[in-house]
């Protein structure tokens, strides 16, 4: 895919993703480093969740997988997000972290299932106003 289009598709798949609100925090790196924002765009969304096979959903059950493991706890924040937009339930989610707990450790899992109590308190309040 020309670098435009790469681009383009990762740009429309963040929309999907992510609110308004995530997105333009996360341009804050655009600020600092233009090329690692362009890389995130065009091969992060671009290139990898804008691929056909695997849904928006199955790739964020595979993000949160691999961010528990890393301890990668910043990111994680916005995929939960993420995967709550595009259709994972609470209950998929606090699976997804229950079952990492096996291969991860308690600790990380403990750490992850803290921060889905966050995102999820946040989702309830801004869809009950």
């Amino acid at each position: 895919m020309e670098n435009n289009k790469r681009y383009e598709a990762g740009k429309q798949a963040m929309e999907e993703l992510f609110s308004q609100e995530v997105r333009t925090g996360m341009e804050e790196i655009k600020k600092v480093s233009p090329d690692l924002w362009e890389m995130i765009v065009s091969f992060g969304f671009g290139d990898l969740y804008s691929r056909k096979t695997l849904s928006f959903a199955q790739r964020e059950i595979i993000t949160l997988t691999t961010l528990i493991t890393q301890g990668a706890f910043d990111q994680l924040r916005v995929h939960l997000q993420a995967a709550l937009n595009v259709g994972l339930s609470k209950e998929e989610i606090i699976e997804i972290i229950i079952h990492c707990a096996g291969y991860v450790g308690f600790p990380k899992a403990v750490h992850a299932m803290g921060i889905a109590g966050e995102i999820f308190k946040e989702s309830e309040e801004t869809h009950n106003k």
